[in-house]
């Protein structure tokens, strides 16, 4: 038994404190009035404050705050801010995971996976602004890795190309979801969905492009694909779902290549 708990010890030596705490393996301080403060206050409060302010605005101290506590209270509870920031991340990963179905359509449950992941950066913005410090290691952003993987079930695929499917999906859905972010951040300071599609300059490209110098930008502009006149061809409106589409096309000629 003694050996087995050594073994354990040693698994969890360079296991992240924050990591620790998110799966409940770190003894919880005992002093102070029963249920007057716990890691999911502190956490909750942390998030609430960054969907308000952006993630700058979290600091211990303003946490412990909002809380009506000293901040040396926080610190017995959670040891330094990096700790807080990874419980904030797989706190919002705690998303509704729906039920597997009997026939699985693997192209729309994934599909249903990166919108998933999408809303997460799209509703707490300051989500893509936590720097990537290793792999997934929370119990929510696990389980959100698991379901990826549930649609690849019975793929002919080693488990390190279903892993770089995973990361491609999310990949894709964190640089979409960023994108997204930022068109939102952009609007509520004042600017308009005509910028970011372009229309608003479509006059002055037209003016300034010219095909001797862009060649292969110029057509575009002057069809009025470029500045969002025209998105009619092949019935494409969104940018992002052609992109997933596509991304989904190439993993599936992937799996048919596979088989032959």
């Amino acid at each position: 038994m003694q050996k087995s708990d050594h073994l354990d010890h040693e698994a969890l030596e360079n296991f992240p404190n924050g990591a620790k705490l998110s799966w409940g393996i770190v003894k919880q301080p005992k002093r102070g009035p029963k249920g007057e403060l716990s890691i999911k206050k502190i956490v909750d409060a942390a998030i609430e404050i960054a969907d308000k302010d952006g993630l700058a605005a979290v600091s211990m101290n303003r946490v412990a705050g909002s809380l009506g506590f000293t901040t040396m209270s926080l610190y017995r509870y959670i040891s330094s801010k990096d700790d807080l920031l990874l419980l904030m991340q797989d706190a919002v990963c705690g998303i509704s995971i729906p039920p597997e179905k009997a026939e699985t359509d693997w192209r729309e449950e994934m599909r249903e996976y990166v919108r998933a992941c999408i809303v997460v950066f799209r509703e707490h913005h300051w989500f893509g602004d936590i720097p990537i410090m290793s792999v997934p290691l929370g119990p929510n952003n696990l389980l959100v890795v698991d379901w990826a993987l549930r649609s690849m079930r019975e793929f002919p695929l080693s488990d390190y190309e279903k892993m770089s499917i995973v990361l491609l999906l999310s990949s894709y859905a964190r640089s979409t979801g960023m994108i997204q972010r930022d068109m939102f951040r952009a609007i509520q300071a004042g600017s308009s969905l005509e910028a970011f599609s372009g229309l608003n300059y479509t006059a002055a490209l037209n003016h300034l492009v010219k095909p001797e110098r862009y060649p292969n930008l110029h057509p575009l502009i002057a069809s009025g694909v470029y500045t969002g006149e025209d998105e009619s061809e092949n019935g494409v409106g969104n940018d992002f779902d052609f992109g997933l589409e596509r991304i989904l096309d190439g993993i599936q000629y992937y799996l048919e290549k596979k088989k032959t």
